[in-house]
């Protein structure tokens, strides 16, 4: 591809592990910032911004603990061109740090009060102290998209006098376009050091301003797992390293099969979900409803997909609902290990056409449910309830026990939880552990009645195996809607994998 030099690879700067500013409502504890560190680094990423060492006692203890791991990628701190939060860097045994130096007039005069010449100097002088004590220094211009072009040279130019090492342009409110981008690194990228881009996604431009930059010569990508960040968030790595590996031909050293997993860690650890909608990671990305799209993938699946899901460690779903066809059905049925006549078919999509028409979700159990009723099939559950008891309150610890009968086996367990719900979740897990030993992906709750008697639909998406299934459950407790949504996901895996043995 003209213009990009990626000799060793994308370089990834994760600041996904940032606190506070960077990511509003999350904060991480230390061990599942090292968790993600860990993960992160087995991609094959270059550097991890493993937080600002500055913000805390329990953040200098993340970023010391990740310093100290023995990981292959650089580790970095983010500082202010303040002596203390290098001498915080120090302390955590970092090997670089990313010095933002304010560089608009907007910053300089409102957020420093200072002037143009003061804050080069200031550049210049915190440069020099990390490069005494030996760290790496990336000299990044903070809101360079707004900054004088050649004020913007001059600092990047002082710093490099000084010792930096590498420079970033920081696309700090997200307002690039592709084609300035490419003009402005077409520009810095003949400096002295090598230069990166970090971009905001305000309008949604992150990722193409990322790769129009990297294509006039940027070294370097700023990006995070999901896009997760400030406001609207960071450049999605996922995104740059796929539209780089399938639109311009350009592999990376990032293990793209580890995405998925990797977003899902993140997600599950941060709090936040990843929209359905996300590119690549997001739920429904290799997801599919309408006949004619299922029956152009049974043809070729590139009909319907750029890429196949197995290339991202992934693997296509399809879903049920008033908008499948035929072939959606049949796709699904031999997913379940089931065959069914030519009028057996036409009338297991009938049934689930009326599901759909009446503004539900056809789950996957649903779909096995109205399939076995049609084929006349009477699978007994594996796992049945007998007994369910919460206690919470606002003294004491959400607590559940729960009794099972489990392939003709009492078994009872306890668990506890951030919540009713969550304890007795976790008290089921528990008792099918070793039996049906699965996960809990997704959770939703939906008021179906109003009241506070309301009729509450709970939807779950369990995975097993590699295996994933959706099913619900509807009550006026949302507690046992939630434990019979998960134990009809829980039988409908064990009923699949003993089809598929069969």
């Amino acid at each position: 591809m003209e213009g990009i030099a990626l000799f060793n690879g994308i370089k990834i700067l994760d600041t996904t592990l940032r606190d506070g500013e960077q990511t509003p409502g999350v904060s991480l504890t230390t061990e599942s910032k090292l968790l993600i560190a860990k993960k992160i680094d087995s991609l094959g990423v270059d550097i991890i911004e493993a937080g600002s060492a500055i913000t805390s006692d329990g953040e200098r203890e993340a970023i010391k603990r990740i310093a100290g791991e023995g990981l292959n990628a650089e580790i970095c701190s983010y500082c202010r061109i303040r002596k203390e939060d290098i001498d915080a860097a120090i302390g955590c045994d970092v090997a670089s740090i990313h010095l933002v130096v304010p560089v608009s007039d907007l910053h300089i005069q409102e957020k420093l009060k200072k002037d143009r010449e003061a804050v080069r100097e200031m550049a210049v002088e915190m440069t020099e102290y990390a490069k005494s004590h030996g760290l790496l220094v990336e000299l990044s211009g903070e809101d360079a998209s707004r900054a004088d072009l050649e004020y913007l040279k001059s600092v990047y130019n002082a710093g490099i006098d000084a010792g930096a090492d590498r420079l970033c342009f920081c696309d700090t409110v997200g307002i690039l376009t592709p084609e300035r981008a490419y003009d402005i690194f077409s520009d810095l990228s003949q400096l002295r050091a090598p230069i990166s881009i970090h971009c905001h996604n305000d309008f949604g431009m992150a990722t193409a301003n990322t790769v129009a930059a990297l294509r006039a010569g940027a070294r370097e990508a700023h990006v995070t797992i999901n896009g997760i960040g400030e406001r609207a968030g960071n450049t999605s790595l996922e995104e740059v390293v796929m539209v780089l590996y399938s639109l311009y031909k350009q592999k990376t050293k990032i293990d793209i099969k580890g995405l998925y997993t990797t977003s899902r860690l993140v997600s599950r650890l941060s709090g936040i979900p990843v929209a359905p909608n996300k590119a690549i990671v997001g739920g429904n990305a290799f997801t599919h409803e309408a006949g004619i799209h299922v029956h152009g993938l049974l043809a070729n699946t590139a009909t319907y997909e750029p890429i196949t899901p197995e290339l991202v460690g992934r693997e296509r779903r399809i879903v049920l609902g008033k908008h499948a066809g035929r072939s959606s059905v049949v796709l699904a049925l031999k997913e379940l290990g089931l065959s069914a006549s030519e009028k057996q078919i036409d009338d297991i999509v009938v049934r689930m056409k009326e599901l759909g028409d009446k503004g539900k979700r056809v789950t996957d159990a649903d779909l096995q449910t109205i399939a076995e009723t049609v084929l006349g099939i009477y699978q007994e559950a594996k796992v049945r309830l007998e007994e369910l008891t919460v206690v919470a309150g606002n003294t004491v610890m959400p607590t559940a026990s729960i009794r099972l009968k489990v392939n003709g086996n009492h078994v009872v367990e306890a668990g506890v939880g951030t919540g009713p719900v969550d304890a007795a979740i976790n008290a089921l897990r528990k008792a099918v552990s070793g039996v049906a030993d699965v996960q809990l992906d997704e959770y939703h709750v939906d008021a179906i009645t109003g009241g506070t008697d309301a009729l509450v639909e709970v939807w779950v998406k369990l995975s097993k195996g590699g295996k994933t299934i959706t099913a619900r459950g509807a009550r006026t407790d949302i507690i046992m809607a939630s434990v019979e949504a998960v134990l009809e996901g829980i039988n409908r895996l064990i009923q699949q994998e003993q089809n598929r043995k069969s």
